[in-house]
């Protein structure tokens, strides 16, 4: 027979998976008057803490102007930017600055490498600027650099090393200080398919060992190796959970 005491004992708390990104009913606007033009246009969108999610849409449909206020390297015009829980849509710049070297790992299509810098003087720049000591700087860039498979190429530059391994580098560089979100603008637009292969795996290993990734990617057999697609046209989201089975399908 059940006591009273049984039926109100205390029930476990369901964890609830803390969100990266939230954005809510952001917006953004350029020009004015009969200038004006929205590129964002009241979008809301969660990805949750070790998600590994891709961004698509045609060239016009917001993606990138997302990208950029995820990345916060642009401020939207009205809206809410929830990262790692702070709200930083109103943050002055010093203050936005800081975070995005703390919390976001940036990889680019064209890498971004500093021709004049060894590989390992690369990935040290954002820990210089987190102002991290140099004897514990040159100990995690080594780090990183090995996890990439460029233990050999430490000290080589830029024009020594072909696309992938800069690649590798730049990726090196955006998991140095052991950010919350990894953001990937067109991370493969640049490689051959073999490539390709090779980045997407350390991608996909990265976000396996726990690490946020959100890719922007124009290529479908890129989207299709991560788990959820988010879909942008005319400024809005209007798909925010594709499968990657669902691109074959009509998106309109």
């Amino acid at each position: 027979m059940t006591s009273v005491q049984d039926n109100l004992a205390i029930k476990p708390l369901q964890t609830v998976t803390p969100l990266v990104i939230q954005l809510d009913q952001v917006y953004k606007i350029y020009g004015m008057g009969d200038t004006e033009v929205t590129a964002l246009a009241g979008v809301s969108l969660e990805i949750a803490k070790g998600e590994y999610c891709s961004i698509m849409g045609a060239s016009g449909s917001g993606k990138s102007t997302a990208m950029n206020i995820i990345g916060c390297l642009d401020r939207p015009t009205s809206g809410n930017y929830f990262l790692d829980g702070e709200n930083v849509a109103d943050l002055e710049e010093s203050k936005l600055a800081k975070i995005r070297n703390l919390k976001i790992g940036f990889v680019f299509q064209q890498f971004h490498l500093l021709s004049q810098l060894s590989a390992m003087e690369n990935v040290m720049l954002p820990m210089a600027y987190a102002g991290i000591k140099g004897s514990e700087r040159s100990d995690r860039a080594a780090t990183a650099l090995k996890k990439m498979g460029l233990g050999h190429r430490l000290n080589n530059r830029p024009n020594q090393l072909s696309g992938g391994q800069q690649q590798r580098v730049a990726i090196a560089r955006a998991i140095v200080n052991q950010p919350v979100l990894i953001l990937a603008d067109e991370p493969t637009g640049a490689l051959d398919s073999k490539t390709t292969e090779e980045v997407i795996n350390i991608f996909s290993e990265l976000n396996a060992s726990g690490i946020t990734v959100v890719m922007v990617t124009h290529e479908p057999d890129v989207a299709r190796h991560t788990n959820r697609i988010v879909w942008f046209k005319d400024g809005e989201v209007v798909h925010s959970n594709l499968a990657p089975a669902d691109l074959g399908q009509s998106l309109h």
